[in-house]
């Protein structure tokens, strides 16, 4: 230990500057001091106080220390930690702590009497119930009207529909994932698809898919070869993810009966959306697609199989010539099964672009892409099981 240290106590055998030992009738040679005598051999330093939170408990003497040493040669080994805080105040459950108290746990957030814990929130619908429910609303009778006074019209909505979705999905693959799918070639092939389904059936619908895609791939090489491939991938999809599906719509018109076909698809498509929304915000638990929709759950889906189901017995035997209730079922099965796989294909897109909805046109609802999503895939399985059951005339 150095010999400058302030207030060092002196070294055994040390007793001023020259080493001639110990002066006469002092203490013997040995320890300064005796840990269990300490002050009959020399008086007790003035030490501060230390406060009652801060300092450690009594030992076994039952005399209070401080928080160090009282001497610099008294240090303790390097694994024993020198300063013990107190335990945390632990108030008894007889006496409460007082309102302002704040918990001496600094892993506790503090609490207060005058500011109860909030209540807990109500399960929320998701979405403006008021607007959605007007906007559909406007949607039904504008489709209903147009559907029973002129067939036309109604090749009309779906082509206006589908040029809006094919804008709203090419602009958010620009924003999002800067992909360039020609929208000209696509809004113009998707509507000569919709109506040459309407005029010449199903091979007119393919032919102008075909030319629709051709167009795609020419269209792009009027652009810089960088991203070619991605472009027109994305343009070929597209072509077929709405204007196509959308196709078969127009053909369930063509039908003698093609106007209540439509019916029956749209109310099946609605109903089995509603019931697996109504069930599943009531009684959901358990997780359908957490990874693609975190709200749909199995209690939704087992709700929109029961009204679809339900809805398509009705709908066969009132509605559609020589049609049974047995044959409802079977449809509504159907189209609850591919209006869900619809929605879940959408939503996946949607995590993949991350946005929310694919558009902001229709209040309440999102893009008309949010609402074609159950209606593109589900228009194919009805056509075919109409066909099946009833014929296509």
């Amino acid at each position: 230990m150095n010999d400058s240290s302030w207030g060092a106590p002196p070294q055994a055998g040390y007793w001023g500057p020259s080493d001639q030992g110990p002066v006469q009738g002092d203490a013997p040679a040995g320890p300064a001091y005796d840990a269990h005598h300490a002050q009959q051999t020399r008086p007790m330093p003035i030490v501060p106080d230390v406060p009652a939170h801060g300092g450690d408990q009594d030992d076994d003497r039952g005399a209070a220390r401080t928080g160090g040493p009282l001497f610099r040669d008294e240090t303790q080994p390097p694994s024993t930690p020198p300063f013990q805080p107190s335990p945390p105040f632990q108030p008894s459950s007889q006496h409460p702590p007082h309102p302002q108290q704040q918990s001496l746990n600094p892993q506790e957030p503090m609490t207060s009497a005058a500011q109860p814990a909030p209540a807990p929130q109500k399960k929320s619908a998701g979405r403006d119930l008021g607007a959605a429910i007007g906007v559909g609303v406007g949607l039904g009778v504008v489709i209903v009207a147009s559907l029973f006074v002129v067939k036309a019209v109604f090749v009309g909505v779906i082509t206006v529909a589908v040029v809006v979705g094919l804008w709203e999905l090419t602009s958010r693959l620009v924003e999002r994932k800067d992909i360039k799918a020609p929208l000209v070639p696509l809004a113009v092939g998707g509507a000569a698809m919709v109506v040459a389904g309407y005029v010449r059936g199903p091979e007119g619908a393919w032919v102008a898919m075909a030319l629709t895609a051709l167009a795609v791939l020419v269209w792009r090489m009027t652009e810089p070869p960088d991203g070619y491939l991605k472009d027109v991938t994305a343009g070929v999809f597209a072509a077929f993810y709405i204007p196509f599906l959308a196709t078969f719509v127009a053909m369930m018109l063509t039908a003698d009966d093609g106007a209540w076909r439509v019916l029956t698809f749209l109310l099946l498509a609605v109903v089995s959306d509603t019931g697996a929304y109504a069930v599943g915000w009531r009684f959901g638990t358990h997780k359908l697609a957490p990874r693609i929709s975190p709200g749909k759950t199995r209690e939704g889906l087992l709700g929109a199989i029961a009204f679809a189901m339900v809805a398509g017995a009705l709908c066969m035997q009132f509605l559609i010539d020589d049609g049974t209730w047995w044959q409802g079922l079977v449809l509504g099965l159907a189209v609850a099964a591919s209006a869900t796989l619809g929605d879940l294909g959408e939503s996946m897109i949607k995590r993949d672009l991350g946005i929310k909805d694919m558009g902001t046109l229709l209040p309440g609802h999102g893009g008309i892409m949010d609402r074609l999503d159950s209606l593109l895939p589900t228009a194919p399985v009805v056509w075919l099981l109409l066909v099946l059951f009833v014929g296509s005339g």
